[in-house]
């Protein structure tokens, strides 16, 4: 990975290496740059390497020296431009690695924010270098048929696994206290959303339609995230006259505490690829509002029957939908079912989906590991 920044697919790939260490597997955990908040999450077992460079593109002659050094059996990368670079390293470190590639984003959305020029490039390399990897793993069906448009992929070489969410971990971490004085009891309603303040996630249709829905009710919206957005989003809350209803509080470690006690959290974004900030919701049992954005949020809420899903930029809809859910909130039973729902990403679920796409029948029919998850004699330990 490039670093370990404060987003959602740095978070599942902790997890998934949190779920490896407890199957008894050695993970290194390999970046382009050993820096980013989650740095100090990553478990004490877990080896870092640091290839300390600024671009990812630039850690191919690491890469190389260290497929031929250290032999692991398999290599995980993400995101896109990783897994080119390593699937070229082990092109000429002569590796026989088992190398997989991870696509957590709608590619084609990705690729919009480029030139016309770079995009070709990009999709044209991809498709030369992609076939070579012993598997694709998309995170949601929506990445998946896009990825299979867009590089017109071997069908038995791509796999959907969605991201490992859900850790023994994280109702722990909820349960920490939350000093914030919007959720001390008797305060008003709190709205969340959670994410990189950047274009991307759309915050501005999120503060547009709280404006809205303070025209009806009192209460108040919490934005958790830091990125080049700030100043525009800090700017709009106070043009619309919202100054002491929104706070954005920059990135925060542990959201967890925010999204139990929030009456609901909203994604507003354009493109996704699986939301985690969803999926944690509902394990919380916090409810949920998302846009039918691509991917991920209508496949996690079963096309709307776990939570509205409202059309992107659609600042009447979503102001609608939140009105709904803070008028009328969800009973306990809803609350159970949401977090039946989120069980499905649970880590130890998850993992099972990576061990059997990572290895072969014929490995799978003679290690238990793949049946219990815990470690086997036969097994020497490197992955």
């Amino acid at each position: 990975m490039p670093s370990l920044g404060g987003g959602g697919a740095e978070r599942a790939m902790l997890n998934l290496a949190g779920g490896l260490l407890d199957a008894g597997f050695r993970v290194d955990l390999l970046l382009a740059n050993a820096t980013g908040p989650y740095l100090p999450q990553v478990a004490a077992q877990v080896r870092i390497i640091d290839l300390a460079r600024g671009r990812v593109l630039t850690c191919l002659p690491g890469l190389v020296r260290y497929l031929r050094a250290h032999r692991p059996q398999v290599f995980l990368s993400t995101p896109f431009r990783a897994n080119i670079v390593v699937l070229l390293a082990r092109m000429l470190a002569r590796s026989p690695v088992r190398v997989f590639v991870r696509e957590a984003a709608t590619l084609s959305e990705t690729l919009r924010t480029l030139p016309p020029w770079g995009a070709w490039k990009a999709v044209t390399l991809a498709r030369l270098i992609y076939p070579r990897a012993d598997g694709i793993i998309a995170v949601s069906e929506g990445v998946a048929s896009d990825l299979q448009a867009l590089l017109r992929l071997n069908p038995r070489l791509l796999k959907v696994i969605n991201n490992p969410v859900v850790t023994r971990d994280l109702l722990a971490m909820a349960d920490a206290a939350l000093e914030h004085p919007w959720f001390h009891s008797g305060a008003l309603p709190v709205i969340l959303g959670v994410g990189r303040l950047a274009p991307q996630k759309d915050f501005d249709t999120l503060i547009k339609s709280f404006a809205l829905v303070r025209r009806q009710l009192e209460c108040r919206l919490m934005i958790l995230g830091e990125g080049p957005e700030r100043q525009a989003l800090q700017q709009l809350v106070a043009e619309l006259g919202l100054g002491e209803a929104v706070a954005l509080p920059g990135f925060v470690p542990n959201p967890f505490p925010y999204m139990r006690q929030a009456r609901l959290l909203v994604l507003s974004s354009r493109h996704e690829g699986l939301p985690n900030v969803l999926i944690q919701a509902m394990a919380l049992g916090t409810a949920v509002i998302a846009t039918d954005c691509p991917s991920g949020p209508a496949e996690i809420l079963d096309q709307g029957n776990f939570g509205p899903l409202v059309a992107i930029g659609d600042t009447d809809a979503m102001a609608a939908a939140m009105v709904s859910l803070l008028t009328c909130p969800p009973s306990a039973a809803s609350k159970m079912r949401l977090m039946e729902r989120a069980a499905n990403y649970h880590v130890d679920r998850i993992l099972q989906d990576y061990l059997r796409f990572f290895f072969p029948p014929a490995w799978t029919s003679s290690h238990p590991i793949l049946e219990t998850a815990k470690p086997h004699p036969c097994w020497d330990g490197k992955t």
